[in-house]
């Protein structure tokens, strides 16, 4: 009952339904966009997505030793194989890191909040079985899941991921609960009690009231392993005079994978921090005026050299299958003039889509070529 009103907000009516039905499907193997997910617009996206982000962490830059030296254009076009093993290591590191797991130490904080000290990290894994635990009632409405789910606890990475490979398909069906499956086992490995201080509100959930799209605490979790719907750096302590000053916890280091943000002109406060906006990888989970997507650039050293952030290439790519190649350059305010000529700052801020303005919170007055494709 706990974990489904942390969740949805209430165990006495019926959870959304879109997370009954949303599965992490592979698009064809070997084909274009085969290193996709294919997901429909629903609360759900912003989870697939964060799935789907740290699914092209690992095709491109956690290769297989045969793959290590393949063109990267390649290594989008990966096997069923392939598919099969990124999907089960994407989903075993979301669980594992909100088990405690990939510690880093930042600022004198740990990236899990623990103050266990160095707990030995102890995953859960939910799946569902035939037997119900718990009868309808007054205090619980039967989803048909959640009353069936058997806990399996794991505390070595290589064992979970043996286990999640085998019962894959439980997490792949289109139609299936993957999608719920892998935020239960991500908030029970987290730990209900501290997913609840994360959310900083006895009385919220995850879900209930959130955008079309889901909520940026559930992208936030799968990405760092604290439920946080802060996207600053570190600890921020908000108060006045008359009050004591409460922390509000962000973002505790930087993390592999990137979150950019732009939900209209004047929205500075919903802004990420550093540890965000510059990621180890050059990957980043998008939310655009609603609509999430992820934005990636296959050089590993782009975040790293100068030189290569000064003309490069960089693809957009949503569930709902929208793809783009775009041109990014940042020599305009590089202060050669004679060496880039375009329009002005001006007009470039009035003919901007979001999706440009999204790329120019981290590359300010970037020029941004759509080499042909559509706008979006």
């Amino acid at each position: 009952m706990a974990l489904r009103k942390l969740v949805f907000g209430s165990s006495a009516s019926p959870p959304r339904q879109e997370w009954a039905r949303t599965g992490f499907t592979l698009r064809p193997y070997g084909q274009s966009l085969a290193f996709g997910l294919r997901a429909p617009r629903n609360t759900t996206r912003g989870l697939v997505t964060a799935v789907q982000a740290i699914m092209l962490k690992h095709f491109l830059f956690k290769c297989n030793r045969q793959d290590a030296h393949a063109n990267p254009e390649s290594l989008l076009k990966p096997s069923y194989d392939r598919q099969i093993d990124v999907l089960t290591s994407t989903i075993a590191e979301i669980v594992w890191r909100c088990a405690g797991g990939f510690v880093v130490q930042s600022a004198g904080y740990s990236s899990n909040q623990s103050a266990t000290g160095n707990a030995k990290p102890r995953a859960v894994v939910v799946l569902p079985q035939e037997t119900s635990y718990v009868q309808h009632s007054v205090q619980y409405f039967q989803d048909g899941l959640t009353e069936t789910l058997h806990l399996f606890e794991f505390d070595s990475l290589e064992d979970l991921e043996i286990f999640v490979k085998r019962y894959l398909y439980l997490f792949q069906d289109e139609g299936g609960p993957g999608a719920t499956l892998l935020l239960y086992s991500a908030v029970l490995s987290r730990g209900i009690s501290k997913v609840q201080a994360d959310l900083e509100d006895p009385k919220s959930s995850i879900l209930s009231g959130c955008p079309e799209e889901g909520p940026i605490n559930v992208v936030i979790l799968s990405l760092t392993g604290r439920a946080s719907p802060h996207l600053h750096n570190g600890v921020l302590h908000v108060g006045d005079e008359n009050t004591y000053a409460v922390p509000q916890w962000g973002v505790l280091a930087r993390s592999e994978v990137g979150f950019l943000v732009h939900e209209g002109d004047g929205q500075l406060c919903k802004q990420p921090g550093s540890r965000l906006k510059t990621p180890n990888l050059p990957i980043w989970v998008t939310l655009c005026h609603g609509h999430h997507g992820v934005l990636f650039n296959i050089n590993r050293e782009l975040l790293r050299n100068y030189h290569a952030e000064r003309r490069f290439e960089i693809q957009y790519f949503t569930c709902g299958g929208s793809h783009a190649i775009l041109t990014v350059d940042t020599r305009s305010n590089s202060g050669n003039d004679s060496e880039f000529e375009g329009p002005s700052k001006e007009c470039m801020d009035i003919a901007a889509t979001p999706l440009e303005k999204l790329i120019r919170s981290k590359w300010q007055d970037a020029c941004i070529q759509w080499n042909g494709t559509p706008l979006m």
